[in-house]
């Protein structure tokens, strides 16, 4: 029996999972069955079948009466309805996935399931009274079967924190700092423009660098308590559509050559964080890295380190596509843990 997803919210995240999900095959047992968007659903079918970063789908994309067809799969199309008013139930849908970018309460998640949900996951950092922020890789072993509010923290946190996992627990973590210089995003104007309050993000998006505020530091601390007060971050975007790169700068505890730092990062991998973490020591650009579904990449090229103490690297990743991809290997998780729950009520742990 098929594991039901809603995508409330049809932006740039939920039409990647989209995609992904199309692409993966361990994501069979995935059904999206249901979008809430109330963007009018021609413009939904087109970007669903073209999109400038990610290409044109191989998959047909028509629409019907109730809906949209996307390849083989039938899809309920819902005009933007509210939470509470959503018919989860009558859909049996297992998992909406908000993309909406609405914050991440407990409030909101709880008008979903009420109205028929079995769970709901954001694509966004949530409120701290959530169940669970899952970073698959570093915590996804914690998921219980009771945890029915999730969040998928951010694609800056699903590259960041495996990577600080991966040298903290080789070397421990003084203090240090992380700059994200993210692509821009829809919430930049394509030229200057005087609504919001946002002054900075007024600016126009293709013709400049430009610092953003962020909580990326207050997201590590929450998952890491361990640095909380210890890591500061920033955040630039720049004048690119896709793949974002992370600079990050670590005072570790430990005697920290270059050659351990190699050591420990080729370890994990190809072992802990098989799929999840790359490394890669050819002399590539950004655009290399597009459609990787992994979290991050670190480029072995630009390794620092500086009195066996100081560590300076870039990681790179693609922000739309390999969070998208953490969101499906989430759902596929839940998936698993529903069908064990259907015959092992008791079922508290994963294995």
């Amino acid at each position: 029996m098929a594991y039901r997803i809603a995508i409330n919210g049809f932006g740039r995240i939920g039409r990647s999972v989209l995609r992904a999900m199309q692409q993966r095959r361990d994501a069979a047992g995935l059904e999206i069955a249901a979008i809430n968007e109330p963007a009018d659903p021609e413009s939904i079918a087109l970007l669903t079948r073209y999109d400038s970063n990610h290409g044109t789908l191989a998959e047909q994309v028509t629409l019907s009466p109730d809906g949209m067809r996307v390849g083989n799969q039938s899809i309920t199309l819902l005009p933007g309805v509210e939470p509470a008013d959503a018919p989860w139930s009558g859909l049996g849908i297992d998992m909406v996935m908000d993309c909406s970018g609405q914050p991440g309460t407990r409030a909101l998640a709880g008008a979903h399931l009420s109205a028929g949900a079995g769970r709901l996951l954001y694509s966004q950092p949530a409120s701290a009274d959530v169940d669970m922020t899952v970073i698959p890789g570093f915590n996804h072993r914690d998921l219980r079967s009771g945890h029915r509010i999730l969040s998928a923290g951010s694609c800056t946190s699903n590259c960041i924190i495996p990577v600080l996992d991966i040298l903290g627990s080789a070397f421990g973590i003084r203090r240090g700092t992380v700059t994200t210089i993210h692509s821009a995003m829809n919430d930049q104007p394509v030229s200057d423009t005087l609504s919001g309050d946002r002054l900075r993000l007024n600016r126009a998006a293709l013709n400049a660098v430009t610092p953003v505020n962020t909580a990326l530091d207050r997201g590590i601390a929450r998952l890491m308590p361990a640095l909380d007060g210890r890591f500061q971050s920033l955040h630039l975007r720049v004048p690119t559509s896709m793949v974002s790169t992370l600079d990050l700068t670590l005072e570790v505890e430990g005697e920290a050559s270059a050659a351990n730092v190699l050591e420990c990062l080729n370890t994990a991998v190809n072992g802990q964080y098989q799929g999840i973490v790359g490394a890669c020591a050819d002399p590539v650009s950004s655009l290399d890295f597009a459609h990787d579904p992994r979290s991050g990449i670190v480029d072995l090229t630009q390794l620092r380190v500086i009195d066996d103490q100081l560590i300076k690297l870039i990681c790179w990743f693609d922000n739309e596509w390999a969070f998208a991809n953490r969101m499906i290997d989430i759902a596929l998780q839940t998936a698993g843990l529903q069908t064990m729950n259907r015959h092992h009520d008791s079922l508290t742990v994963v294995h």
